[in-house]
């Protein structure tokens, strides 16, 4: 190495930190924590028109899935699969009991969706999803897409508890 090289290397600026990955951001092979719990990012299902993604996450042989959506602030829940049967998305109810729990619709929207990864649903397009809470705050979070649907009942995370752990 040239003395000038050297010089020159005494008096450059040294590269700027790379800025923290959002968890909106994450992709497969990431890896985050969510109160506690290290998972592996499997999937991502990415709803563009709500800023919102839906993360399957991976503990050993436990799979979960991690809603975000940037609103005011990031908004965090954290689903389980759940078994359960609907016949046709013009007929889900505003109201469900579920194991002695009474779940109440908040929202219903529609929207086209990009899918990367392993995710229940095999490829993007349009989907239908409906989102509901108990009077003690469990959530209920139904998905309809290509004549499918799934189930997944959950819990709002604070912010505080998730965390981006190492992103490629």
């Amino acid at each position: 190495m040239s003395v000038f090289k050297r010089i020159g290397n005494l008096f450059a600026k040294p590269e700027p930190p790379k800025p923290e990955k959002s968890m909106l951001a994450l992709m497969p092979g990431d890896i985050c924590e969510v109160s506690l719990v290290t998972y592996e990012v499997i999937g991502r299902v990415h709803n563009r028109g709500r800023n919102a993604v839906l993360l399957t996450l991976r503990d050993g042989n436990t799979i979960a899935y991690l809603n975000i959506e940037e609103r005011e602030t990031l908004e965090y829940e954290l689903y389980a699969p759940i078994d359960g049967r609907l016949d046709n998305p013009a007929e889900v109810p505003t109201e469900i009991e579920l194991d002695d729990r009474v779940y109440y619709m908040e929202e219903e929207y529609i929207g086209h969706v990009l899918i990367q990864g392993k995710t229940p649903f095999t490829q993007g397009g349009e989907q239908h999803v409906w989102q509901y809470q108990s009077d003690d705050y469990h959530l209920l979070r139904i998905e309809w897409q290509n004549g499918r649907f799934m189930l997944y009942e959950g819990e709002k995370v604070i912010p505080g508890d998730v965390k981006v752990i190492r992103a490629n």
